[in-house]
């Protein structure tokens, strides 16, 4: 009678357990995600934004750094040729190239008078590359306003006409675009939709403009912003030891107390980021942990979140009933509502929503092997050169 007692016991707390856990799954997706999927419907698309007039456009500066980029920077450069803006210059940094990268470039200024190229010979120290380079191309500007992007960034024409429009009518000092991403195969949509998904609940890109909120946010592959405001933010010399630089460039911006901004540029904006997910899986070697501000604390925490909330209620399907059952079925629902929604946006099938469990397992091991590669190596390797951890986690913003 007593084991009969004990084992009822035990059974009850499980299933008590489990309603709980399944109950804050539940109230994540319903309270985050779905609030979250609401402020996402209401971002600004780009092409929502007549091409403002010549009269009403600032002069801009396009900056970016390349390094031995040869293989996506003719298409990048062809792109920025066709730009419909005045007055417009671009100023390219080569940041020590071993490939044609500086030839390229210098054929494309011979083309192109609005193009200005910098070279970086030798990185001093203190600095991590690309932070430097992007400084090294602001200290050559002249724009009243600068747009930092990445050396295989690809713009149509009437993209900056449309960006100064959106920032005028919507009060911006910095604005930051979502642009598509050109996914091929089935791995690459599985992991970059989940990407996508994932990015909108981590940052929640709407509450950006909200001055009350801390959210912020930075795109590597478009951020424009106003120079006095970039200079008051402390410029990438606040940055110089920032793996992400581009996402702490608007943390800067907007705690400072400017009004930052984000929306969706579609094709206006596209990047080829990486071919294939073993290039994804080393491509966000640097970043992963970094993301974590390099502490095993909240890696685990993370990874946790990831199960618990991504793969757990797929898994748990065919073994739960009752309430329980109800709770994992409404959260898994909910999950893969919002990835079909994100799908949608990133021009992939809806269906890709179903792979919902399994791009968050190639995500958590992406986190996974960040952690384990940095504190293997003492450090991050970023463009063939070697930045020691200790002086990353120093360098935090």
């Amino acid at each position: 009678m007593l084991g009969y007692s004990v084992g009822s016991f035990e059974h009850q707390f499980m299933h008590l357990l489990g309603l709980l856990l399944f109950g804050i799954v539940a109230l994540f997706w319903i309270g985050h995600g779905l609030r979250v999927a609401w402020g996402a419907l209401q971002l600004p698309w780009l092409k929502d934004f007549p091409p403002a007039g010549d009269a009403d456009c600032p002069s801009i500066s396009l900056l970016f750094a390349a390094r031995n980029e040869e293989e996506k920077l003719p298409a990048a450069l062809e792109t920025l040729r066709r730009i419909d803006y005045f007055p417009l210059e671009i100023v390219a940094v080569n940041d020590r190239s071993r490939d044609s990268t500086a030839q390229i470039l210098a054929v494309a200024a011979k083309d192109d008078p609005r193009l200005k190229v910098a070279t970086v010979t030798e990185l001093p120290e203190g600095w991590l590359g690309k932070p430097h380079a992007l400084q090294v191309a602001f200290e050559a500007s002249k724009g009243d306003w600068l747009l930092f992007t990445d050396a295989d960034v690809r713009f149509r024409p009437d993209s900056l006409r449309r960006a100064v429009a959106l920032c005028k009518a919507r009060g911006f000092d910095h604005l930051t675009l979502m642009g598509d991403v050109d996914m091929r195969g089935f791995w690459e949509k599985t992991v970059l939709t989940f990407f996508g998904l994932g990015f909108h609940l981590a940052t929640n890109p709407k509450a950006v403009s909200d001055p009350r909120s801390r959210a912020y946010l930075g795109i590597g592959a478009f951020q424009l912003v106003k120079r006095d405001a970039y200079e008051a933010s402390g410029t990438h010399r606040r940055l110089k030891m920032e793996v992400l630089d581009d996402m702490k460039l608007g943390k800067i911006i907007k705690r400072t107390g400017f009004r930052s901004g984000a929306g969706i540029a579609g094709d206006s904006v596209a990047v080829r980021w990486q071919a294939g997910v073993r290039n994804l899986v080393h491509g966000v070697t640097k970043n992963f942990f970094a993301n974590a501000d390099f502490r095993v604390p909240v890696v685990a925490l993370q990874l946790a979140g990831l199960f618990l909330a991504n793969i757990l209620p797929f898994l748990a399907l065919p073994f739960v009933h009752g309430w329980t059952l109800v709770l994992a079925l409404l959260s898994a629902t909910v999950a893969v509502a919002l990835h079909a929604g994100a799908a949608a946006v990133m021009r992939a099938s809806a269906w890709y929503s179903l792979t919902h469990p399994l791009g968050a397992a190639v995500f958590s091991y992406m986190l996974l092997r960040s952690t384990v590669v940095t504190l293997r190596q003492g450090g991050v390797v970023w463009r063939d050169t070697f930045y020691p951890l200790d002086k990353l986690r120093r360098g935090l913003v």
